[in-house]
């Protein structure tokens, strides 16, 4: 099996719409993962802010690569988000999730993203913990 930090790293590699985003990991460990990105302007919607789920795709990553981080593939099954403030060009948000309960089949996560120390968006979301581990 591989490293609980391993797996993010691992996901990221393989997923070309996160790298497109530009999504970078910057903390990892087991139950959490810390993951940042620079909204562009593409990313913009008809209002000039930036589209909702540019923030969404930002903490379901960060979702998807902490709930992984026990070793076993976990899929999404159940995700919500709020979106409290607007969000603009040129803004660095940061999306941590943490584990909040896992057991033998389930993940509850939590997820905040934040623009520098202002929470911007609050994101919940299951997994379902499937039997296949992750490998090299």
């Amino acid at each position: 099996m591989i490293a609980a930090r391993e797996i993010p790293h691992k996901m990221l590699s393989q997923d070309a719409f996160s790298r497109w985003l530009g999504i970078e990991i910057l903390e990892v460990e087991k139950g959490r993962c810390r993951v940042g990105m620079t909204i562009r302007k593409e990313m913009l919607n008809s209002m000039n802010k930036a589209h909702g789920g540019i923030s969404y795709s930002l903490a379901d990553t960060a979702f998807g690569f902490a709930a992984n981080t026990h070793g076993n593939y976990a899929v999404s099954i159940e995700t919500s988000i709020n979106h409290i403030e607007a969000l603009e060009a040129g803004d660095y948000l940061v999306a941590e999730s943490v584990i909040e309960k896992v057991n033998r089949k389930l993940g509850f996560n939590v997820v905040e993203v934040r623009r520098g120390d202002e929470l911007v968006a609050l994101f919940k979301g299951i997994v379902y913990r499937t039997s296949k581990e992750w490998t090299t």
